[in-house]
């Protein structure tokens, strides 16, 4: 097979692409809510998901998100805001689903 159609990443596991800590470590759903934005960053929303256990747009992820967006906004990250607000715009639907 060419190698242009082997994703050599892709037999990659997602816990190791995706270090979180502790579940009981104060920080642990910003470090969520960043995995899952960066995972869509990198075209790997699927794997950031079955890493984290969590799905983008969790609404349980809200509040981190809104602070990760504040911080894109400040430094002016254009691509982490439009991630951001992607994952918003989720969360929203799917608290009124």
């Amino acid at each position: 097979m060419s190698r242009a159609f082997i994703n050599e990443d892709a037999g990659g596991d997602a816990l190791d692409r995706y270090p979180l800590p502790s579940p009981d470590d104060p920080g642990f759903s910003r470090a969520v809510a960043r995995a899952l934005l960066r995972g869509a960053d990198g075209g790997d929303t699927v794997g950031a998901e079955a890493a984290t256990g969590y799905y983008f747009g969790d609404p349980a992820l809200r509040r981190e998100v809104e602070q990760l967006l504040a911080e894109a906004v400040e430094d002016g990250d254009e691509r982490l805001e439009q991630l951001a607000e992607r994952f918003l715009r989720r969360a929203d639907a799917r608290s009124r689903a």
